[in-house]
């Protein structure tokens, strides 16, 4: 019996998701073609490896049998493929934002990610260029319109942010703060707001008409500007470690809850096999880590929620 890599593939990605939907758009197809994918693998094998019906979709006793040999099947071919065309070489991974320390996310799934070049940081115009060059293969950030186009994303995590303000301001007792309880407060941007899009549509949702911006030097300097200013906030995200600076208050923000985005992005067509490593590591710790966890009666976003299609290597 001679399996087809794709359709095993799909069934991989498929038992990973238990969503038909999403485990197409990881693999670039139509939801219609990774059904006739393991409908094909299930009439070779001659058994169901899910159960479909109202409560969503379930591996058969079957599927969970066939599961980690299909991961090892999956694992080799894309092994053979990297000895083939020479792409036996670490993945090249960069960031952007550093000021909401982006790596403390990937730091959680680069040990089941195969090996990984880590840079050093940059903006997401900087980002986006060296994918398209080739200087990098995946980056990570948040992600937001326009795109250029040759690029995709895959949304890995939804982090809350917290307000960040001096221990003088009149709201820094609270034990947490809605949004709009901040629109007397001068919003304190590490750059210039229109560069900054997600400080910048905060602003205009809730608005703050009060804006200033600095020069960023990093975060400890940042929040020391802040709390030398009764007036002045920030947002920073709420998993951040922040330096011990004096005279600074960090309070949860709620009724909304703002939600910070991050992506895994890459540049459709890059046949390294360690994108799909990286991308499979991001889905296996956001459903165990509940990182995607959106509720639209108490969460804000500054855009639709969606993810994009994830990398495919078949």
């Amino acid at each position: 019996m001679d399996l087809d890599v794709a359709q095993v593939r799909a069934f991989v990605r498929t038992a990973e998701e238990l969503h038909f939907g999403r485990a197409a758009g990881t693999l670039a197809i139509s939801q219609q073609a990774l059904s006739k994918r393991i409908a094909r693998l299930e009439s070779l094998l001659g058994t169901e490896l899910f159960h479909r019906g109202g409560n969503g979709v379930r591996l058969t006793d079957a599927g969970r049998r066939f599961l980690p040999p299909a991961r090892r099947t999956v694992a080799a071919a894309d092994a053979a493929v990297a000895a083939a065309v020479g792409t036996d070489r670490p993945l090249r991974v960069d960031v952007w934002g550093h000021l909401y320390a982006p790596m403390r996310t990937l730091a959680q799934v680069a040990g089941r990610a195969g090996e990984l070049t880590l840079g050093h940081g940059r903006d997401l115009p900087s980002v986006t260029t060296a994918l398209l060059h080739g200087d990098i293969d995946a980056a990570f950030g948040r992600v937001h319109p326009p795109l250029p186009a040759g690029l995709a994303h895959r949304l890995v995590r939804l982090e809350p942010v917290d307000a960040v303000l001096s221990a003088g301001h009149p709201l820094a007792a609270a034990t947490a703060l809605r949004p709009d309880q901040l629109h007397d407060s001068v919003l304190w941007a590490p750059g210039a707001l229109d560069r900054l899009d997600f400080l910048h549509q905060f602003a205009n949702r809730f608005g703050i008409r009060k804006t200033a911006t600095s020069v960023n030097l990093g975060l400890t300097h940042f929040l020391a500007e802040i709390a030398e200013e009764p007036r002045r906030f920030s947002l920073v995200p709420a998993d951040v470690s922040l330096p011990q600076v004096p005279g600074l208050r960090s309070v949860p923000l709620i009724a909304p809850t703002p939600l910070y985005a991050w992506s895994l992005l890459w540049r459709t067509g890059n046949g390294h096999p360690g994108l799909n490593g990286l991308a499979t590591a991001c889905v296996e710790e956001a459903g165990r880590s509940r990182w995607l966890e959106y509720d639209p009666t108490r969460d804000w976003l500054p855009e639709p929620l969606t993810s994009g299609p994830g990398p495919r290597s078949e």
